[in-house]
């Protein structure tokens, strides 16, 4: 090998390993909100549309940090479609309910695993159950769990979550 190419060898390595970390830096603080994470994902489109008729999207959509336990589509279908109606036209209680999704801070699984229970954003508690990696939350099973967004945390669970 000639100098010369060996001398663009060693820039290019050079470059290789210093020119990715700025690049990650720089992208990381561009990850999407929660509500833009929850849209993107594809299976939370009766939870955003939810989250719109409730007036929420401004604020999941804010600094944070938020931890939101998400009910899939088919956490949703779960409830009878009559029922379900009269929730999204109800914004008080659509609120309420929401809200009882939210945890106002970061609580990744392993945090969730040593609680017992956890105050959530309609001022209830919502009862934690299990290790890391079978968590449950107010009876619903975490199903994907830590999810990153540039504003918090999302756990996907099977259940729509409502308030006593």
């Amino acid at each position: 090998m000639t100098p010369s190419r060996r001398l663009s060898l060693v820039i290019c390595l050079t470059a290789a390993v210093l020119l990715p970390r700025p690049v990650l830096r720089a992208h990381a603080t561009q990850a999407k909100d929660i509500v833009d994470t929850a849209v993107s994902a594809g299976m939370f489109k009766s939870l955003v549309a939810a989250v719109q008729a409730a007036d929420l999207v401004k604020q999941l959509k804010g600094a944070g940090p938020y931890t939101v336990f998400a009910p899939t589509d088919d956490a949703f279908a779960k409830i009878p479609k009559a029922d379900l109606d009269a929730l999204l036209k109800d914004k008080v209680k659509l609120h309420k309910v929401l809200t009882h999704h939210v945890f106002a801070g970061n609580a990744n699984s392993t945090d969730l695993a040593m609680l017992k229970d956890l105050s959530v954003a309609d001022g209830g508690r919502l009862l934690i159950q299990g290790p890391a990696a079978k968590l449950k939350v107010g009876g619903a099973n975490v199903i994907k769990a830590d999810i990153a967004a540039s504003n918090g945390l999302i756990h996907v669970v099977d259940a729509v979550l409502l308030p006593k």
